[in-house]
């Protein structure tokens, strides 16, 4: 036990601190698409010259230049949406140094292990803790190679850090990077001009307090009007006073809608986006805004009645119910889920499972949902892997810190409390002390499902190995079965079964000896054991 790495406690997750509701705008006439095209344009524009303005400014970025900023946007927008523009900026480039200073880290790790590996005799064996050596000569120069332009890179990123530079695309890498590949993302290019261009767009506004319906920006009314401060340049489209532009279609909320009217209706802040989806010639309007976060339950209070355990995969979830002393109650389930399309498609999918595991919790009667914290960051890169590319792409594409939002989120809203656990040694030690033991004619447990019993078990803190081992010197009942079912507080844990009267099997009462000479049969069967035919001798003559 002294090689293993120490298990940290589980702790209640905390709840959400947003929310994020949508509604599709339908009935859209040609001039409402009209508008809204050409305000996403004209603001997308301001929003990457600002962007680039800030990326300039380094870190020599100050309270005057800000204001600097915001007072040229304003002469060409408005001074809202020039709040709106700055604000977007500041958190574009806030979430790329820290997508920086994640990316030097990554690199400084693998560094380290092909430094070490490099060290290591070719073909020596490594431990499950320390990789070997690299198993040809061929492998050890091209990863000698690898390391000069890992140093290399490691520098520019350093210095880039240090300076206060950072390298953001508006519109995503990944789709920047499909202009040169258009056969591989089946795309036209036409199509990808499309797609480019929608995702520059800006349209989404932050919301006030104290202000009209939350909003002054994008407002909308609580019976669903949505209108639009245009911008100073595009005010000639205005169709109403103030130059705002009103939709002809209205918006309303099936999912929280009574917590959106209640909170526009005391002018408390929400903010909006206006979205296209271009694959389906569709828009949407997203609304948002902060909440408090819930108020963690106790541990204890959560166990109360059990807990689901939950292990994570790549196209699945395991599931299993333990009652409160850790035993598996009933069967397994499995929430089935496809990773592979659209992002639209993945997080529909995601959704979908997490809404039957929820279900079947209420169904249970269970209050806490147990899962792993799983955090695959340092584990997936190609150094400590190595030529196990399958390996790396299986926990690349396992969905843990989307699953982890979504569960926090909708748990929330169903009173369920999700417990996070330390991940280490859950699938081995699971797969050790409870596949085989579950597995029957009728029955096949897979190690994932034993997996989500020691997820269980380690939430409500039992041990995750099923017995303790009996004394060497005595199998039987003399010395007692030490067991770590119950609790330590429980007494008489460590003390011997009390002895009960009676022969031990569970077909026989305890006082079935002393009654078995004096009862009557009551069944056929025991009648025609006691009444047994026996023919008499005859004599046979002639």
């Amino acid at each position: 036990m002294a090689d293993l790495r120490p298990i940290a406690a589980p702790f209640v997750v905390l709840g959400p601190s947003g929310v994020a509701i949508r509604d599709r705008l339908k009935d859209l006439t040609p001039e409402d698409g009209k508008v809204l095209r050409l305000v996403g344009a004209h603001l997308g524009s301001l929003a990457s010259r600002d962007l680039k303005a800030r990326c300039a400014d380094g870190l020599e970025h100050s309270k005057e230049t800000w204001a600097a900023r915001k007072q040229g946007l304003t002469a060409e927008s408005s001074s809202r949406w020039a709040g709106a523009l700055t604000k977007a900026t500041h958190d574009q480039w806030a979430l790329s140094r820290r997508c920086q200073l994640a990316h030097i880290q990554h690199l400084e790790a693998g560094i380290r292990t092909i430094r070490h590996r490099l060290s290591q005799p070719i073909g020596s064996k490594g431990t499950k803790k320390v990789p070997g050596g690299y198993r040809s000569k061929n492998e050890w120069f091209h990863k000698t190679r690898r390391l000069h332009v890992l140093e290399e890179r490691l520098e520019q990123r350093c210095a880039d850090h240090e300076e206060g530079v950072v390298h953001v695309v508006r519109g995503g890498k990944r789709l920047a990077r499909n202009r040169h590949n258009l056969d591989t993302a089946q795309l036209t290019e036409a199509e990808w001009r499309t797609r480019w261009e929608a995702e520059r767009w800006f349209l989404q506004a932050d919301g006030e307090s104290g202000k009209r319906f939350g909003n002054e920006t994008v407002r909308v009314t609580p019976d669903g009007e949505v209108s639009i401060k245009l911008p100073a340049p595009l005010a000639g489209y205005a169709n109403t006073k103030h130059g705002r532009y009103v939709l002809t279609c209205t918006v309303r909320f099936p999912h929280r809608g009574t917590e959106w009217a209640d909170r526009i209706e005391a002018n408390r802040a929400v903010a909006y986006r206006i979205h296209p989806d271009v694959a389906k010639d569709r828009w949407y309007l997203t609304a948002s805004w902060q909440i408090p976060p819930s108020r963690t339950v106790p541990l204890d209070a959560a166990l109360a009645d059990g807990v689901i355990g939950v292990d994570t995969n790549a196209d699945h979830l395991a599931a299993w119910r333990l009652d409160t002393h850790g035993n598996p109650v009933g069967h397994p389930r499995r929430f089935f889920y496809d990773l592979s399309g659209s992002v639209d498609h993945r997080d529909a999918q995601v959704r979908h499972a997490l809404s039957r595991l929820l279900n079947w919790a209420k169904t249970c009667g269970v209050k806490a949902i147990a899962v792993e914290d799983l955090d695959f960051q340092a584990e997936k890169t190609r150094e400590k892997h190595g030529r196990r590319r399958t390996f790396r792409q299986l926990i690349s594409g396992m969905p843990t810190g989307r699953l982890r939002a979504r569960l926090t989120s909708m748990a929330d809203q169903t009173g369920i409390t999700v417990i996070a656990v330390d991940p280490a040694y859950t699938s081995k030690w699971g797969a050790q002390h409870w596949q085989k033991p579950l597995t029957g004619r009728t029955r096949k447990t897979t190690r994932h499902d034993a997996a989500s019993i020691a997820i269980g078990r380690r939430a409500q803190g039992h041990p995750i190995r099923r017995r303790t081992t009996p004394p060497r010197d005595d199998q039987s009942d003399r010395r007692g079965h030490r067991t770590v079912q119950a609790r330590p507080e429980a007494l008489g844990r460590e003390e011997t079964r009390p002895r009960i009267p009676g022969p031990r099997t569970r077909c026989v009462q305890p006082d079935a000896a002393s009654t078995r000479a004096t009862r009557t049969p009551k069944t056929v069967r025991d009648v025609r054991r006691e009444q047994e035919w026996v023919q008499d001798s005859l004599l046979l003559t002639d």
